[in-house]
């Protein structure tokens, strides 16, 4: 699924080069679900924006999915993001005065589905996230994690071969939090594969295999296993 060989990222500030990643390798296989952890600046989030090909290494190779993502240019890529990835993100990001409905249907849109499919697929995958109910809520009508799960509705509509969630507990207390690692459990049991951001041990504790960084630089990669509590029936 993801092939990382020597990636670097470095940026400029003044006369002083930053490597904000540093001869990072790894690779992630389809059904993973993955963690990745480290204090801020240490070049996790940077390494979730080259993931999600919102961001371009300085060097090293990236592949996803066996593609080479080096020789796609930037038309090419946003149509990869359509296809292939998913993305959550802490702040739900959700248009505030569209319905829950509408705004699941977005990235649909873009993908050029019709209008009578696009709301099928979108009634459905807010169904899946237990927002039956909720389809024509706007945002300032729902709950925090009410947004997250009509934001995770909107990621999986595609049915991405990826989920890439960036903190996605964040805005949450720790009930909500739980719920939605579930959810997002009940996804990778159902063969999705899940790559997480977070700087919070409990909410890393739900993946199979937490990564580790610091200063640009895998520090630890190491399987896990999740406590009883966060392993949802299948």
């Amino acid at each position: 699924m993801i092939r990382i060989r020597d990636l670097t990222k470095r940026y400029q500030t003044g006369d002083q080069a930053i490597n904000a990643l540093d001869g990072v390798s790894l690779e992630i296989q389809a059904g993973e679900f993955v963690a990745i952890m480290g204090t801020s600046g240490s070049g996790k989030s940077t390494l979730m924006n080259i993931i999600g090909c919102l961001d371009r290494p300085t060097s090293g190779e990236y592949e996803l999915d066996g593609l080479s993502i080096a020789k796609y240019d930037d038309t090419a890529l946003a149509k990869v993001r359509n296809q292939k990835l998913g993305f959550v993100f802490q702040s739900f990001n959700l248009l505030p005065r569209t319905t829950a409905a509408e705004n699941v249907e977005l990235p649909m849109l873009y993908a050029g589905v019709k209008p009578a499919e696009r709301h099928k697929r979108a009634i459905e995958a807010l169904g899946r996230v237990g927002l039956g109910n909720r389809t024509e809520h706007k945002p300032n009508e729902l709950s925090g994690g009410q947004q997250q799960r009509v934001a995770i509705a909107r990621a999986i509509v595609n049915q991405p071969k990826l989920l890439l969630a960036d903190e996605p507990t964040g805005a949450l207390d720790s009930k909500t939090s739980d719920e939605i690692m579930d959810l997002f459990t009940d996804l990778n049991a159902g063969g999705m594969t899940i790559v997480l951001v977070t700087h919070e041990p409990d909410i890393a504790a739900y993946a199979h295999r937490i990564i580790r960084f610091r200063d640009g630089r895998i520090l630890s990669d190491e399987p896990n296993t999740p406590p009883a509590r966060h392993v949802a029936a299948v």
